[in-house]
C-alpha cells in the first residue's frame, strides 16, 4: 500500500495562499478573452473589493432587428465604428421613451463590433465612483472599451453624479484613449427637475432669461455627452412594423401576421405603450400561443 508523501512547508503555504485568494482585497486579472464584464464589488474582510467579471452568456441583438429608430442607429454605429478605428469619438447619451431601444443599441454596437476590438463593461450607477479605478483596470490594453451604465438618473447629492461629471470632462486625470461612456436615461437631463429650478431664472434690462443655478447644474452634466440621442414614443405604424418584424423573426408567414394585426393593438392598449419592448413581448406570446395551438 503506498503512502501519500507528507506536504513540505511550501506545498502548505502554496495551499493556504490558494485558499484565502478569494477573500484578498486584491483582485485578479479578468479574462481578456470575454467581450462583456461587468464591475461588480463586494465587502471582504471590511474592505470594498471590485473587479471586472467576465461575461460570457451575452444578450446579444442585431442593429437590423431594431427599426423606427434608423436616424438614432446610424448615429450610435458611426461613433463606434470611429472609436474602434482609433478616430476621434464622442461619449454617448440616449435618453427618452422607455422601451424605444436604447439599451438594445449598445449591444448592437457591441454584436457589430466585437471582432474588431470592441468590448463593453456594465456598471452600475451607484459604482460610477470606481470609473478611476476602471480606467486603471485596463490602460494599456489594445482593445477598446465602452463603459455602459443603463437607465442612468442622480438623486442631489450622490458621489456618481460627481463622478461621473469628472470622468467625462472636468478631472485633472486624463481619461483613458481606448474608454468611452454609453449611458441611457429616461431623463434627459439626469436629474429631477422642480418648479423651483424654473422660479430661480431671472433676465437683464434687455430680456435676455439667465437660468437659475440649479438648472445650470442639472444641465451641465448631460452637456458633458458629445453625442446625444432622444428617442420617442413609437406611432401605431411602427409599432406594426416591429411585431411584423418579430412574427418574422419566430417563423410565421405573412398570413399569420396580418392576422395577428388587431391583436397586437390591442395587447399595447392593455399596456399602455406601443413600445419595442411592448412588440417583443406581443410576438413571443403570440408565436408561442400558436405553437401550442400547432402541437
Amino acid at each position: 500500500m503506498t503512502q501519500t508523501p507528507t506536504p513540505t512547508v511550501e506545498q502548505l503555504l502554496q495551499r493556504l495562499l490558494a485558499a484565502l485568494e478569494p477573500l484578498s482585497p486584491t483582485a485578479p486579472p479578468p479574462d481578456w478573452k470575454a467581450q462583456a464584464f461587468q464591475w461588480r464589488k463586494r465587502r471582504v474582510l471590511g474592505t470594498d473589493r471590485s473587479q471586472l467579471v467576465p461575461v460570457w452568456r451575452i444578450a446579444r441583438i442585431g442593429a437590423e432587428d431594431l427599426l423606427g429608430v434608423d436616424l438614432q442607429r446610424d448615429a450610435i454605429l458611426r461613433n463606434t465604428e470611429q472609436f474602434v478605428r482609433g478616430l476621434p469619438a464622442n461619449n454617448v447619451l440616449l435618453t427618452g421613451a422607455r422601451g424605444t431601444g436604447k439599451s438594445s443599441l449598445v449591444r448592437a454596437c457591441l454584436a457589430r463590433f466585437a471582432d474588431q476590438g470592441l468590448r463593453l463593461i456594465e456598471v452600475d450607477k451607484d459604482d460610477l465612483v470606481d470609473l478611476p479605478l476602471i480606467t486603471d483596470a485596463i490602460a494599456g490594453r489594445p482593445e477598446r472599451f465602452v463603459v455602459f451604465c443603463d437607465d442612468l438618473s442622480f438623486e442631489p447629492g450622490d458621489a456618481s453624479y460627481k463622478a461621473l461629471k469628472a470622468a467625462l470632462d472636468g478631472s485633472v486625470a486624463a481619461t483613458a484613449g481606448n474608454l468611452l461612456i454609453y449611458a441611457t436615461s429616461n431623463r434627459r437631463h439626469l436629474l429631477p427637475e422642480s418648479m423651483r429650478d424654473n422660479l430661480e431664472s431671472r433676465h437683464d434690462e434687455d430680456g435676455d432669461l439667465h437660468p437659475g443655478e440649479t438648472a445650470e447644474e442639472k444641465i451641465s452634466l448631460s452637456e458633458r455627452f458629445g453625442l446625444w440621442l432622444s428617442f420617442h414614443p413609437f406611432r401605431q405604424d411602427d409599432y406594426l412594423d416591429i411585431v411584423a418584424h418579430w412574427l418574422g423573426h419566430f417563423e410565421l408567414d405573412d398570413r399569420a401576421i396580418a392576422e395577428a394585426r388587431t391583436e397586437a393593438l390591442q395587447f399595447a392598449l392593455q399596456r399602455g405603450s406601443r413600445s419595442g419592448r411592448v412588440a417583443i413581448q406581443f410576438a413571443r406570446d403570440y408565436a408561442g400561443r400558436r405553437g401550442l395551438t400547432k402541437s
